[in-house]
C-alpha cells in the first residue's frame, strides 16, 4: 500500500512571492512528491472543508464563525500575519480538514500525512502566528469526540513551541503536548505543554538527536497510544529564516527516521503534518518538506 497522503489545491491560498510566509511551498512540496513517485493517484486523497462543528470542538464559536464569514477583526488578523479573505478562510478550513481525513487514514493503514497542518499557534479564542485554525487539536479532539481513539499524543518538533495546541488542550485529560523547540524563539510567551524542552540557539544535529532520543521511549512508556500526530515543521534547519536552530539536510532526515520508525515498530499510527518553514529559496524548503513523505512511505 503506498503512503497515503492528504492534499488539496486550496492549500495554497496564492500570496505573493515576497510574502513572509511563502504560500507556494505547498504546490512545489507536491511537485516534489510527483518527481519522487509519492503522489499517484491511488495515494492521494482530497478533503471538504471542515465543518464548523469540527472547528468549534477546538476554538471559540465566535472565533469560528468570524474565519468563516471573512470578518476577522484587524486586531487579530495583525497576530495572525495576514488578512483573512475567502482564499485563506478555504484553506484553513481544507487544511484543518486534510488532518482529521489524514488521521483517519493512519488509523486505517498505520501512517498518513497531510500535506499541510501544523497550525499549532491558533489558540482556542484565536489565531496567530501564521495559524488559522489549529488542525492538530482540531483533529485529536473530533476523533476523541466519536470514540475512535482513547489516548492522543501530540509530537511537535517545529522550532517554535507549539503555544496554541497546549492552550487548547491543556483541559483534556486523553491528549499530550509534547514540544520540543528553541527556547529564544516565537512565541515569546509561551503556554505549558504536557512536556516542554527548550533548546539552545545553534543546537545541531547530535545535540538535537540525542535529546530527541533519550525522549521518545519516556513518551512511549507513559500509556498506550491509540494514535501520534507528529507536526515535522523544518524550520530547525540552519538556512531557516527564523528558526535559529542547526540542522542539517541529514539530520533532518534522521529525525524523521528517528520519531516515524520509532511509533510505526511499536504499533501506534501515526500521523504526519508539515509544520513551518520560512527558507527564502521555496522549492529548497519544499525539497526539506519532502523528506517527512520520503521516509514515511518506507513505513506504510
Amino acid at each position: 500500500m503506498p503512503l497515503q497522503i492528504v492534499h488539496h489545491p486550496g492549500y495554497d491560498a496564492g500570496f505573493a512571492v515576497n510574502h513572509r510566509f511563502p504560500m507556494s511551498k505547498y504546490p512545489l512540496l507536491m511537485e516534489h512528491l510527483r518527481i519522487r513517485g509519492l503522489a499517484a493517484p491511488q495515494a492521494l486523497s482530497k478533503p471538504e472543508p471542515a465543518p464548523a462543528a469540527w472547528l468549534k470542538l477546538a476554538h471559540a464559536a465566535d472565533y469560528v464563525d468570524q474565519v468563516i464569514a471573512c470578518a476577522v477583526p484587524e486586531r487579530i488578523e495583525r497576530e495572525i500575519g495576514f488578512p483573512v479573505g475567502p482564499r485563506v478562510s478555504l484553506r484553513a478550513q481544507l487544511a484543518t480538514a486534510g488532518t482529521v481525513l489524514a488521521a483517519r487514514l493512519a488509523l486505517r493503514h498505520g501512517i498518513a500525512c497531510n500535506a499541510a497542518g501544523g497550525s499549532h499557534h491558533a489558540r482556542r479564542a484565536q489565531g496567530a502566528g501564521f495559524c488559522t485554525f489549529n488542525d492538530v487539536a482540531v483533529a485529536s479532539l473530533a476523533l476523541l469526540a466519536e470514540g475512535g481513539v482513547e489516548n492522543v499524543l501530540i509530537v511537535d518538533l517545529d522550532v517554535h513551541q507549539g503555544d496554541g495546541t497546549a492552550d487548547i488542550l491543556k483541559d483534556e485529560p486523553r491528549a499530550f503536548t509534547f514540544s520540543m523547540h528553541g527556547e529564544r524563539n516565537y512565541p515569546a510567551r509561551k503556554i505549558a505543554s504536557d512536556l516542554d524542552v527548550a533548546l539552545p540557539d545553534g543546537t545541531g544535529d547530535d545535540a538535537y538527536l540525542e535529546r530527541l532520543a533519550a525522549i521518545l521511549p519516556d513518551l512511549s512508556g507513559q500509556r498506550h497510544w491509540d494514535i501520534v500526530f507528529y507536526n515535522a515543521g523544518v524550520d530547525v534547519h540552519a538556512e531557516d529564516r527564523l528558526g535559529r536552530l542547526a540542522l542539517t539536510d541529514g539530520g533532518l532526515r534522521a529525525r524523521e527516521d528517528m520519531v516515524i520508525g520509532h511509533f510505526r515498530n511499536r504499533g501506534v499510527p501515526l500521523c504526519g503534518v508539515i509544520g513551518g518553514g520560512y527558507s527564502t529559496d521555496v522549492p529548497i524548503l519544499a525539497a526539506r518538506h519532502a523528506m517527512l513523505f520520503e521516509v514515511a512511505a518506507g513505513y506504510a
